[in-house]
Formats: C-alpha cells, sequence, structure tokens
C-alpha cells in the first residue's frame, strides 16, 4: 500500500510518498513561498521521482492542525481534491500528534509546540505507554508562561517553538525541560504518512466533505469582523 502525506501546518511544507517497506521519497523546503505557489509542483516532483502517478497510490493522509490557518486550509482543499479525483481513501493526522511522534520511544512526556504568536503556543502532551503514544492533554492555545500550570515533572519539549521560547522554558522549569534536537522539531510529511498508513489499515478514513482544519483558536479575520459587527 503507497499514500501519500501532505504537510503544510508550518513554513516548512513537505510531501512524502510510503509504504510498509519505508519512505519511497519525501521533499521539503523551508523558503518564504507560500504553499499555494509550492505545493502542487512538489507533489509532482515526489511522484515523478518515485516513478508513481496519482491514480497508483492507496490513499492520503493530511495534517489537519493547529498550525497556519492558511497552510492548512491549502494543505486539505489540496489532499481533498486529490483524493476525490482518483476516489481514494483519505484520513487526517494532528500535527501535534505528528510531531510528538518524531521523538522515538520517549522515557519522558512529551510536550509538542507550535508558534501561535501573541506570547501563545499549541500544545498537547503525550506519553510513551511502551508500545503508543497516548494523548494526555487535549491540543491547547496557551500563553508560554502558564505551561507551568498544566505540566510538571522531566518533560521533552519539542519544535520549533520549544526553540523561540527556549529562555522562558528553561526558566519556568530548570533542569527539568528537555529540549528535542532541531532534525526532530518540524512535523514531516514522512510522519504523517506512517501514521496515516496504521489508521488506513485499521479502517480509519475521513469523509472529505466535512473535513475542516483544527484550527483551535479562532482565525484573526473573523475575530475582527465580528468586533467591527459589535460596534
Amino acid at each position: 500500500m503507497y499514500i501519500l502525506g501532505i504537510e503544510t501546518s508550518t513554513k516548512t511544507g513537505s510531501v512524502a510518498v510510503m509504504s510498509e517497506k519505508g519512505v519511497a521519497a519525501q521533499y521539503s523546503l523551508n523558503i518564504e513561498v507560500t504553499h499555494s505557489e509550492r505545493l502542487m509542483a512538489t507533489v509532482d516532483r515526489v511522484l515523478a521521482d518515485t516513478g508513481m502517478t496519482i491514480s497508483q497510490l492507496d490513499g492520503f493522509a493530511v495534517a489537519i492542525g493547529p498550525g497556519s490557518f492558511t497552510g492548512l486550509r491549502i494543505g486539505l482543499s489540496t489532499v481533498k481534491g486529490l483524493a476525490l479525483a482518483v476516489n481514494k481513501p483519505l484520513v487526517v493526522v494532528p500535527t501535534l500528534l505528528a510531531l510528538a511522534s518524531n521523538v522515538p520511544y520517549p522515557a519522558y512526556p512529551v510536550c509538542p509546540m507550535l508558534d501561535a504568536r501573541k506570547k501563545e503556543v499549541y500544545m498537547a502532551l503525550y506519553v510513551f505507554d511502551g508500545s503508543t503514544l497516548r494523548q494526555e492533554m487535549s491540543e491547547a492555545v496557551i500563553p508560554v508562561s502558564q505551561l507551568g500550570n498544566r505540566i510538571s515533572g522531566k518533560t521533552i519539549f519539542t519544535g520549533e517553538a520549544a526553540y523561540i521560547h527556549r529562555a522562558e522554558l528553561e526558566r519556568l522549569f530548570g533542569d527539568q525541560a528537555l529540549i528535542a534536537p532541531r532534525s526532530v522539531v518540524l512535523p514531516s510529511a514522512a510522519t504523517i504518512a506512517e501514521i496515516g498508513l496504521e489508521m488506513l489499515n485499521s479502517g480509519r478514513q475521513s469523509d472529505p466533505d466535512s473535513l475542516i482544519p483544527l484550527y483551535i483558536r479562532r482565525p484573526e479575520a473573523e475575530v475582527a469582523w465580528e468586533k467591527r459587527a459589535q460596534s
């Protein structure tokens, strides 16, 4: 079974093709170009490099969020279109789960973090139970300064936000804060695809028509419109 994974939650988007045998191809790029300008070209490149066509894929997996509002919309709408075009199943993967999954067999709880701006982060908490990552805390957006109210004990912090707010994490947690290596702090399309494969094999596919991004926080445009309407 071959699956195409797409990750557009952050500026560093990625696309991967994966099967049960491993990653066939993955392409990621961290540049100041929007996902709408490069995503389909990246899909075409990965498929060309693997010698596959869209119709030869067995399914699709995409990061559902949280993350960049625009990036999530682009990734989800693209995968919806591809899945419907070739009538293949689609699964969605929480971005923070994919990010936590980059840390193999963690001995301590893992707190994946994405920058939500305004000194806030999107975060969750996962614990490895010996076989799988179990979610201990649901996705939330909170001020970095309040992390100490949610988390205690030695914790692995991962995600770009762990480096953006590293000084504050070390102030709050001292030597209890373990910062993951930079090589694993980005959600990857390969991880999305790997989790997606497990979901497809267990029959957990999604209905494309009912899917919306997992924003956690309301879009700024929506909040601004509501304020103008009230005034």
